[in-house]
């Protein structure tokens, strides 16, 4: 772990520091990444009840992109994050960051927020081990599965409850970021946090259909197409998503969602990734099926940034930039030895 972050053992003192910044306030905008998962919605509605609880309701809750998947939609049933009117954020005095790894991922309101920082005071709270640590007040917990893991315990510090709705919201969270709790870095302690949240009667079937089990036809027809275009280079599996294949599919772009960790799933694979067309280049996403592949250093060197384990970047448009980031991600793997692929995963995630 990144020691210039901070552990679960900070938590207490820093959401007390944040419960002062957020009495202090007047106005309050939260924002979370754009192309929002499960742990980027419930953070937000997470952060938004703790400020409720305070006693200061949020002038924004926002999405980066203001975009909210349907499937996402049984954790903000208000649609909050979606609104894209900027003119709250203009004059906040506070923004609260969750789940972002640095501060330009909030896509449209990073934007916005680029001309008012230097007049408000910034909150950063995630996960990420490649986290900037761009807030006036940074709580960034790398050993932690999910963000809303972490809110679990500003929450606890703090002593405000957590109704159903919202422990649902927070369970979300951490079941996307874990896949279910099936990924390493699931700990103790997020296990621990998701049996508190359903004490506190978070809806799980609710969230298991939600996140793993319900897809709609368009999105099995987009998979499907997905699947055949999977191809090897080296030790990496790979395949792409073009505009094209979205359109002839009926499917939105939010639907490729947990395809890549399908495609982590192909035997004899180091790393997995899903190259996935937008308007101005191309979107990455990156998964280790080792310990020995920490893919958050690999697209680090295009620019991105995430976990050991699951990571991003984006590439610019053509076919170019995507030829030399395959050539470059095989030719890393290819330097590993043939047994990595079998180290001890719990050994790992102990170091």
């Amino acid at each position: 772990m990144n020691t210039r972050h901070e552990t679960f053992a900070d938590i207490p003192r820093l959401a007390n520091d944040m419960r002062t910044a957020i009495k202090a306030a007047q106005r309050i905008a939260i924002a979370t990444h754009a192309r929002v998962d499960a742990d980027a919605v419930g953070s937000a509605i997470g952060l938004l009840n703790i400020c409720r609880a305070l006693g200061r309701e949020p002038v924004a809750t926002r999405a980066g992109d203001y975009e909210l998947p349907p499937t996402l939609e049984f954790i903000d049933p208000d649609r909050q994050l979606i609104e894209n009117d900027t003119t709250p954020i203009l004059s906040a005095d506070l923004v609260i960051f969750v789940d972002c790894a640095d501060e330009h991922r909030a896509g449209a309101f990073s934007k916005t927020f680029e001309s008012r920082k230097d007049a408000c005071t910034t909150i950063n709270i995630d996960h990420h081990v490649t986290n900037t640590r761009f807030g006036n007040l940074n709580l960034v917990v790398p050993d932690a599965a999910a963000t809303c893991e972490i809110l679990v315990h500003v929450f606890d510090a703090l002593e405000l409850p957590i109704a159903p709705d919202l422990a649902t919201a927070l369970m979300a969270g951490a079941y996307g970021d874990t896949l279910g709790l099936k990924t390493p870095s699931t700990t103790p302690a997020t296990m621990r946090a998701c049996a508190d949240l359903y004490e506190a009667g978070a809806y799980l079937d609710l969230i298991v259909d939600k996140l793993f089990r319900k897809k709609p036809m368009s999105t099995a027809h987009l998979w499907g197409e997905v699947q055949a275009r999977a191809s090897w280079q080296g030790r990496l599996v790979w395949s792409i998503v073009t505009n094209d294949m979205l359109e002839r599919t009926g499917a939105e772009s939010s639907e490729t969602e947990g395809l890549v960790n399908f495609l982590a799933g192909v035997e004899g694979a180091f790393a997995a990734t899903l190259i996935q067309e937008t308007s101005d280049g191309w979107r990455v996403s990156l998964r280790s099926t080792t310990a020995a592949v920490d893919v958050s250093q690999l697209a680090g060197h295009f620019g991105g940034g995430g976990h050991p384990r699951a990571a991003g970047c984006r590439l610019e448009p053509g076919r170019e930039p995507v030829d030399e980031f395959l050539a470059y991600i095989a030719g890393e793997l290819d330097k590993l030895p043939d047994d990595a692929g079998s180290r001890p995963e719990h050994a790992a995630q102990a170091g």
